[in-house]
């Protein structure tokens, strides 16, 4: 091992530590690692002796206060941190490459690390996603819009992060997978405890294809103010959220608030004005300015940079690529599913067509990029 690599190696296992010595956005640890090292910070811990930060009066009894805050959890702390990391379970950290820079943007209350559980990169995953967040106590309406907006949105690409919760958050989760879409749940616990416990066959499927994040080590149980805290990271991964439905005291509005404080794009869905649980929405769009969005398009809308388009277009009088294909191939096209796929059977009774008509439409389809392969048989290829 390089001498940078073992540089690395001893700062992310300080930041591993921290995450089980310190709530996540404690303010006195993030101001103390804008200034020093993670490894430097860990070591003052156990030293019960403050590094030098040049910080006196009110500031240094605060610190002082924090250090015997963060030393009553050292006999917690596991003696080997790199066999946490097991059973699929990794650790990413501020410069790393997987490391989303949207976070950053949360200055000293940027998470120390994260866990995660999942085969996704998250930077990678984060860079075309939206939260989609709302009540737990969702009414038919809410669960029925965010799974379908969350299907939507995976058919065209994007990526759904929210909150593993019960209500929309579950919605919005399945509608994702539902799209065949990677999503992603940011957990107020550990990666290994699933929460809500009806949930861990969910969370397995979404660290399938995509990921469980949290701030939380290992084995760390929810608690109600960490539903509050993690919610920043909600807002902070994504370009933009969707509040599809929340009361006048939802949490979800705090997740809001977070967006809103970040710059990103704030968009609700409108729902019945007789509904207690839509009027969370109603007040954010009347007062602070969110964008009222009814179906997927809206939301593209808003997320994709002025003047790009998320599908292919033509110009007026010129024709679309779709206006090229023989008719047969045309009728092929039109008989795969919106979502999922089907098999050349099943297109070809569809379409109307015999077999080997189908089988040299979709040579010709898959060949010009409409199509493609899937474990299903052949489906539409996304934008």
């Amino acid at each position: 091992m390089t001498e940078e690599a073992a540089r690395l190696s001893e700062q992310h296992l300080a930041r591993a530590a921290l995450t089980y010595l310190a709530e996540p956005g404690d303010p006195a640890l993030g101001a103390l690692l804008e200034t020093c090292e993670p490894a430097e910070v860990l070591a003052a811990i156990k030293a019960n002796l403050l590094p030098q930060t040049g910080q006196g009066g009110t500031a240094r009894r605060a610190l002082e206060r924090a250090l015997g805050r963060w030393r009553t959890r050292l006999p917690g702390l596991p003696g080997e941190l790199g066999r946490v990391c097991a059973d699929g379970i990794r650790l990413t950290c501020p410069g790393d490459p997987e490391w989303p820079g949207g976070l950053d943007e949360l200055g000293p209350a940027r998470p120390y690390a994260l866990w995660l559980r999942g085969r996704a990169d998250l930077r990678e995953t984060c860079l075309r996603s939206v939260s989609m967040v709302g009540s737990r106590a969702a009414s038919g309406y809410g669960a029925h819009v965010a799974g379908e907006i969350a299907a939507d949105l995976g058919d065209q690409g994007w990526v759904i992060v929210s909150g593993g919760a019960y209500g929309i958050d579950a919605a919005a989760h399945r509608g994702a997978l539902a799209g065949r879409s990677a999503t992603i749940a940011v957990l107020a616990c550990g990666v290994d405890y699933p929460y809500p416990a009806g949930h861990a066959n969910l969370f397995a499927e979404i660290a399938e294809d995509g990921l469980v994040v949290s701030e939380w080590p290992p084995g760390r149980h929810p608690a109600r103010l960490r539903f509050l805290i993690r919610n920043r990271v909600i807002a902070a991964l994504t370009r933009g959220t969707v509040i599809v439905e929340a009361g006048e005291r939802s949490g979800a509005l705090n997740t809001a608030r977070h967006a809103a404080q970040l710059g990103r794009p704030l968009m609700a869905v409108p729902g019945p004005v007789t509904s207690a649980q839509s009027a969370g929405c109603h007040r954010i769009i009347r007062e602070w300015g969110a964008t009222c969005v009814t179906r997927a398009a809206d939301i593209i809308e808003m997320l994709s940079p002025i003047g790009a388009s998320e599908a292919p277009t033509s110009a007026p009088g010129q024709a679309s690529p779709r206006d090229e294909l023989d008719t047969d191939s045309a009728r092929v096209l039109d008989a795969l599913p919106a979502r999922g796929g089907a098999g050349p059977s099943t297109i070809a009774a569809e379409a109307g067509v015999d077999l080997d008509t189908v089988l040299r439409c979709l040579g010709l389809l898959a060949g010009s990029g409409f199509i493609e392969r899937c474990d299903r048989g052949w489906r539409l290829r996304k934008p």
